[in-house]
């Protein structure tokens, strides 16, 4: 990736190189895919933060008396973004200090030079790390969560674009009872719901750590204030209020709780499971020339083999799915291992695990927002794959039939059995068709149903209420999860891909 300060970098160049400036790029996010995510997790959105978090915390000591001048205020909002220049003063810093936050504390005062003897004033470092890593994790699902609705609603239009098209269903991989193309999706987007419930939840229960202290005690701040507790709730109040936070934990160490991360880290590794899942389905029916992701004009499938149409974007999602899925355990491993009050063995790896966590999962849904946005689904196919199983599949109707014509079951099913086993012999031991229907019609036996047989044979009549199914849950449970999201679902955008 980019060496910019302007984007997540990888993460060994992530943790090792922190601070460490590189040519500024076009920050308009809308214009790149992915960039949004990748600015969140960047260095100069990170260390940006934190200013913010000194300014907040400052407007809030001058309006409950402190000794801050406007001054110093104006200052630090006017270099609240840091600048590339800044980034070489605060690496310099570090190197003498071996402290990153005070590092930056001293970067900020060179251009806020009113501010410098007020910057961080009560605060302990974890005020500007963990309040930010907090905003972060609330700015990514912001981000993630109307690209999952976005998701749904393809793949739900797509649904009720197929939901009366039979195709053969799989149970144990094996042929079974006929479903709609239509409702198979419906699977993948119940899933989905679960999902999207599972991020919400995860968002709305995301709580600042605000302004607690060294140990959580709120000690210094109390001795700032003379012993004042109804001030230091409210600088509490306000700083949190300043975030965009309805609340704050009242309770925390030097960090807010590492089960945190382990919530939406669950959240999200499931989410990659449940991009695995369909991925595979889609392999699947890839293999069985059904249903296809989109494939350009002039792209390659192979190397080799120039008619190859390799389902390589959902391979792709495959391989992120699975490597979403796995991140949550660092994350538990985190929080289990942590200390009293705190710990910092918690540090690097969070670096790591959480921006790679909403890369991640950012990338999934730029997959599945151009996969779900050009399916191509082959009737034929499915129409022949269908007819190749029905005539077995419709023995019991074709019984049930005779029945009403006053034929005996017993007779009938025995009729059928030894008919229905020469058909599969002839189609496992020769490579034959299907032929069964044909063995039937040349039975006189089944003569009173003959005109009958092609009514019985109408795959529609085979896929149980599957359209009604289809039609209920995406004009109900579906139009009822994504509605909070129709402004975004009304651009109908489609991601690009460029590999």
């Amino acid at each position: 990736m980019s060496g910019s300060n302007d984007v997540y970098q990888t993460p060994s160049t992530r943790v090792m190189r922190r601070g460490n400036p590189g040519k500024r790029i076009d920050t308009n996010h809308s214009q790149l895919i992915g960039t949004e995510m990748k600015y969140l997790f960047s260095p100069r959105k990170r260390f940006s933060t934190w200013r913010q978090l000194w300014t907040w915390l400052a407007e809030a000591q001058k309006e409950l008396g402190l000794p801050i001048t406007q001054e110093a205020l104006d200052q630090m909002k006017a270099h609240e973004v840091i600048q590339d220049d800044e980034f070489a003063v605060a690496a310099e810093e570090e190197k003498r200090r071996r402290h990153d936050v005070m590092a930056h504390v001293h970067a900020f005062g060179q251009v806020a030079p009113a501010a410098a003897g007020i910057i961080h004033w009560g605060a302990t470092s974890c005020y500007c790390t963990d309040n930010a890593d907090l905003i972060l994790l609330r700015d990514g699902l912001d981000i993630l969560i109307p690209k999952l609705a976005v998701v749904v609603d393809k793949l739900s239009q797509f649904a009720q674009q197929y939901k009366d098209l039979p195709c053969l269903g799989f149970t144990h991989g094996q042929p079974a009872q006929l479903v709609t193309v239509g409702k198979r999706a419906c699977l993948w987007i119940q899933d989905l719901l679960m999902d999207l419930r599972n991020l919400e939840r995860a968002r709305d229960d995301l709580r600042f750590r605000g302004v607690k202290g060294t140990t959580g005690t709120q000690a210094s701040f109390l001795q700032i204030f003379n012993g004042d507790h109804a001030k230091v709730e409210r600088l509490d109040e306000l700083v949190t209020e300043k975030a965009g936070f309805s609340s704050a934990f009242i309770i925390s160490s030097q960090t807010y709780s590492r089960k945190i991360d382990v919530d939406v880290g669950n959240a999200l590794g499931s989410f990659g499971a449940t991009c695995e899942r369909i991925g595979i389905d889609i392999r699947h029916l890839a293999m069985l020339k059904e249903v296809e992701e989109p494939f350009e004009k002039d792209q390659i499938g192979s190397s080799a083999m120039a008619y190859k149409r390799n389902p390589m974007r959902s391979e792709r999602l495959c391989s992120l799915g699975r490597h979403l899925q796995n991140l949550p355990k660092d994350g538990l491993d985190t929080y289990s291992a942590q200390w009293f009050e705190r710990s910092l063995d918690d540090s690097a790896i969070r670096r790591i695990s959480i921006p790679e966590l909403y890369l991640s999962a950012d990338a999934c849904l730029i997959l599945l927002n151009n996969v779900t946005s050009g399916f191509v689904v082959y009737p034929e196919v499915i129409k022949r794959r269908v007819n190749d199983e029905l005539p077995f599949m419709a023995t019991e109707n074709i019984i049930m039939a005779c029945v009403a014509k006053g034929l005996s079951r017993q007779d009938a099913h025995e009729e059928i059995r030894v008919l229905s086993h020469q058909a599969a012999d002839s189609v496992k031991k020769q490579g034959k068709d299907n032929d069964l229907i044909e063995r039937i019609r040349r039975t006189a036996f089944f003569n009173p149903i003959i005109p009958e047989l092609e009514t019985l044979l109408d795959a529609s009549t085979f896929v149980g209420r599957a359209p009604q199914q289809v039609e209920k849950f995406t004009t109900t449970e579906v139009a009822a999860a994504i509605k909070p999201y129709a402004a975004v679902i009304a651009k109908g955008e489609t991601s690009a891909l460029h590999v």
